[in-house]
């Protein structure tokens, strides 16, 4: 998904998470059109009962193209109310995504059990775990007593008590993930089932993507939870429940039952929630993540204190401003040795104070001399093995390499 050496991929959000996109010509669809006057009116409409009428008409329309599988006409519509009409893309951009991860339903199997009549909740969910190591980054699939120990845990601390889960049996990397609206609603759909009889689904690791290896990266566990309709599905919803406590009890208890599958990696986890919030909060919380995870490498692998560090922050261009690097050198050397690129997410753009947030995290990590240039730099890449280019003190972009002695104790493509 990215070049080699970056220490997290500018495309961790995949198209079903990411806002931004380009807009592009396409041929107008009657479906397309309607999805564009129902998202229209859906943005302008000024009462909840003028929503729900909306709401209701597109909802149906949307899945209906999930359910063919119409990723095109979706995407079409998309594209044509993205910049021009904000409130309408919007809309629709919420509503897709909601009906991708979520919805309600009647399981035939629920009248044999007693409950004719019962409507369940169903919620596509994302565990995500920040990592780094020295060495490879685990994925693939997880064996089913640490399955089950996730599952107890997740229930204990994360769900309420009328919920039931079912997880997928693999623990996926960013490239793995789902890549559009109706693969996304295919796994849920699937995922659901299981979930009512509070089951796990097997994935084949050989239909997965290959995942390329990075120092820092973030790994997920992707599931649903069921409640009945109208009954709470987190534990942050029950009288007695509280989100940040559930956070740190995940953290604690979690992190013992996942530790298992990082071998050999520091990691973080953060708060399972709907898949598509979650995606987004992981890529968040992986850029400043990175930084921290870089320092740390540095400082074991030279030998040297943050204090001994300077870092370039540099914002680089193509049409627009794309995302930031920042190299890394011993600051008693002007040569690179290693990179971070701090992509963009959402709504962000030059105008917010990106280059203030590094610099704060940098600070915070005792990093000994920063040094953030105000001028733009070309979004290059070496021409030999397609990694970014980093900023030095001079303000040039350079390719960032560790040592001679350094880069032969680490995976080679790590450079």
């Amino acid at each position: 998904m990215a070049a080699p050496v970056k220490i997290i991929t500018t495309e961790i959000v995949t198209v079903t998470m990411k806002r931004t996109r380009l807009p592009r010509r396409a041929k107008q669809t009657p479906d397309t059109e309607q999805l564009i006057k129902l998202a229209t009116g859906l943005g302008l409409a000024g009462s909840r009962v003028e929503d729900a009428f909306w709401d209701a008409r597109l909802s149906a329309l949307v899945d209906r193209l999930l359910g063919d599988g119409d990723e095109a006409t979706l995407t079409a519509a998309l594209d044509q109310l993205y910049g021009g009409q904000g409130r309408a893309y919007d809309a629709l951009a919420d509503l897709v995504e909601a009906r991708c991860e979520s919805r309600a339903f009647l399981p035939a199997t629920e009248s044999s059990e007693g409950n004719p009549g019962k409507t369940f909740d169903m919620l596509l969910f994302v565990a995500p775990v920040l990592a780094w190591s020295r060495y490879s980054i685990p994925s693939g699939t997880v064996a089913a007593p640490l399955l089950a120990n996730a599952r107890v845990q997740l229930l204990a601390h994360v769900f309420a008590k009328h919920a039931r889960v079912g997880l997928a049996d693999f623990l996926f990397s960013p490239d793995q993930l789902p890549q559009s609206y109706c693969d996304t609603a295919a796994l849920a759909d699937r995922l659901g089932k299981s979930a009512l009889h509070s089951r796990d689904l097997h994935l084949d690791p050989a239909q997965m993507s290959e995942t390329a290896n990075f120092l820092s990266d973030t790994r997920y566990l992707l599931g649903v939870a069921v409640a009945p309709r109208g009954a709470a599905l987190f534990r942050w919803q029950e009288e007695d429940g509280d989100r940040n406590e559930a956070l740190v009890q995940w953290r604690s208890q979690g992190g013992e039952a996942l530790r298992p599958l990082l071998p050999g990696c520091a990691s973080e986890l953060l708060l399972p929630q709907a898949y598509h919030a979650g995606c987004r909060d992981a890529d968040r919380h992986s850029r400043p993540y990175s930084l921290r995870a870089s320092v740390a490498y540095l400082s074991t692998t030279l030998n040297l204190a943050p204090a001994g560090l300077r870092a370039v922050v540099a914002p680089f261009y193509d049409q627009q401003l794309e995302e930031y690097r920042i190299g890394f050198a011993p600051r008693n050397s002007s040569e690179v040795v290693h990179g971070v690129v701090w992509p963009l997410l959402d709504a962000e753009d030059d105008v917010a104070d990106l280059a203030a947030q590094i610099e704060t995290i940098l600070r915070e990590i005792n990093v000994g001399e920063i040094l953030v240039l105000d001028h733009r730099l070309p979004l290059e890449y070496c021409d030999d093995c397609g990694a970014p280019l980093y900023p030095n003190q001079d303000g040039e972009a350079v390719h960032a390499e560790l040592p001679e002695e350094q880069a032969d104790a680490i995976p080679r493509h790590l450079h």
